[in-house]
């Protein structure tokens, strides 16, 4: 499978846009997270195995649930697939129920545009906001490239526990609570820990 680089993913992104523009299609605009989100912001140097897409982006309705994608651009995501060697689900809404599960406050007004040609516009979570994302998923996912991500996002005492309160809100369970806070514990964390 081939991972995603910094130059790889500019290319891809650049290349769904020139098929949307050669196939008439409406521009696009998406909301990126995740390991490519980092990348794009040159906060890490790590590859990549897909872009995660969070959500669209509707010019009235802010925020929109991505899926399905339309038809003009699951075309061009798999023409580029193909034509790079990438695999089917490089380009893909698998943290899309996130939008549904809340956003940290403030996160449309952060947002950071990127443009990849005419036809496909690319935002990129703030730092602040990617640091509560990447929390969230370290404790939701366990040990691994998230908390690498986070400490490459080298959150401040402050930041880690605005996500860590945000973090605490995104499951309603009686057991999570303490996953947290063993979590951060585990990652030389313990401070932020007894302050939840």
């Amino acid at each position: 499978m081939k991972l995603l680089d910094g130059s790889i993913l500019d290319n891809a992104l650049r290349a769904v846009s020139d098929v949307l523009k050669h196939d008439g299609a409406a521009p696009e605009e998406v909301v990126i997270c995740g390991g490519a989100a980092l990348l794009s912001l040159g906060v890490i140097s790590r590859r990549t195995k897909d872009v995660d897409v969070l959500a669209g982006v509707d010019r009235i309705k802010g925020l929109v649930d991505p899926r399905p994608f339309s038809a003009a651009l699951e075309r061009a995501v798999n023409e580029v697939a193909r034509a790079l060697g990438l695999p089917p689900n490089w380009f893909n809404a698998g943290p899309a129920d996130q939008v549904m599960a809340g956003l940290p406050d403030g996160f449309l007004t952060r947002l950071q545009r990127r443009d990849f040609g005419s036809h496909l516009t690319v935002y990129v979570p703030d730092r602040f906001d990617l640091i509560h994302l990447k929390l969230f998923a370290g404790v939701d996912q366990g040990p691994g490239r998230h908390w690498s991500d986070l400490k490459a996002l080298n959150p401040t005492a402050d930041e880690l526990l605005a996500a860590a309160r945000w973090v605490m809100g995104q499951d309603a369970g009686d057991v999570f609570p303490r996953v947290l806070r063993d979590a951060l514990n585990q990652h030389g964390h313990g401070h932020i820990a007894d302050q939840l």
